[in-house]
């Protein structure tokens, strides 16, 4: 789930935070998971990868992960993204566009508390996307952290929060009739616009 605190009262919240309900009320598996793209400036290329979204706080929307990890990397060189959730549960898809910054340290450090012990083992054990040679040394890294005497509360400075702020909301309806509903709502001169695409 993602824990939502003082949603941003502007009408593309209120739209996602229904069609969000609804798909907690049909039981979507994996409801917190959104895909995020990005771009890998020096090979010109797009990245895509899906992430659990852990809060959205006002109009931010939060997730956690290795800071020098390529998708961290390629935030930092290009710091617009691309965002999707897909619910089956209600067949509906929300597009997002967002400029992408990392959250201050003290939040980072709030919500490392809160997870458990195993799961930072596996953050403070894991150089996250490096080459390594098997897997066998991904799990006996993880053991050993695990097994160390290392402070598993303390979140390392290589991991922690990134937020991104939308400009752009895309609410994809499925149709049984292929007439598909796609209402837009985009921030342009100060305000949100409001229009709808053909399907």
């Amino acid at each position: 789930m993602i824990k939502i605190i003082k949603l941003d009262p502007s009408k593309p919240y209120d739209e996602f935070a229904k069609y969000y309900k609804k798909a907690l009320k049909k039981n979507q598996p994996a409801i917190e998971a959104i895909a995020i793209s990005s771009f890998n400036s020096p090979a010109k290329e797009v990245e895509s990868r899906y992430v659990n979204l852990k809060y959205i706080l006002g109009d931010e929307w939060i997730f956690f992960t290795n800071y020098e990890s390529r998708k961290a990397k390629d935030f930092q060189n290009h710091k617009q993204i691309s965002a999707l959730f897909y619910w089956s549960k209600i067949d509906t898809q929300i597009r997002i566009k967002a400029k992408i910054k990392k959250t201050n340290s003290s939040f980072s450090d709030t919500h490392f508390l809160k997870r458990s012990k195993e799961k930072n083992a596996l953050a403070i054990s894991s150089r996250q996307s490096l080459p390594i040679n098997s897997y066998k040394d991904i799990i006996k890294n993880y053991d050993l952290t695990y097994k160390s005497n290392i402070n598993l509360d303390k979140r390392p400075e290589y991991w922690g929060g990134f937020s991104f702020v939308p400009y752009y909301f895309e609410f994809w309806i499925g149709h049984e009739s292929r007439i598909n509903k796609r209402e837009v709502y985009s921030f342009e001169d100060g305000k949100w616009k409001n229009y709808y695409l053909q399907s």
